[in-house]
């Protein structure tokens, strides 16, 4: 009986590894989708380039779905299962701001992550 119960916990240890993201990462995915609408930098998802309004909402659609069951518990979680590749093709996301060469959103996005970190005090 001890080991079928033992066996039932490390089965589910796995699931229970993510929750829902504290209010720091929830404030700084905040703070990356809205970094995103107000860039006026083109996102391109499957192929197309779309503006930085509509790329928000399409990441903020896919954070409430990951939300919802429970995988995204940090800002890199957010990057790496939201905002680096679609779910459907497996294409990467890029972007692309004024005439500079498109870069990988998950660097793009990383990288505003550092600085909005570094920026802010310490606690």
């Amino acid at each position: 009986m001890k080991l079928a119960v033992a066996a039932s916990v490390l089965a589910i240890l796995p699931l229970l590894s993510l929750a829902a993201p504290a209010p720091a990462a929830r404030q700084e995915i905040a703070h990356l989708i809205g970094y995103l609408t107000a860039s006026g930098c083109s996102f391109q998802r499957n192929g197309s380039w779309h503006d930085a309004a509509q790329a928000a909402k399409h990441l903020q659609r896919k954070y409430d779905y990951l939300l919802k069951r429970d995988l995204v518990a940090s800002s890199e979680d957010f990057i790496a299962r939201a905002a680096t590749e679609s779910s459907l093709s497996g294409k990467p996301y890029q972007v692309r701001c004024g005439g500079n060469a498109p870069v990988a959103s998950a660097a793009w996005l990383k990288a505003e992550l550092a600085k909005y970190r570094s920026a802010r005090p310490s606690r």
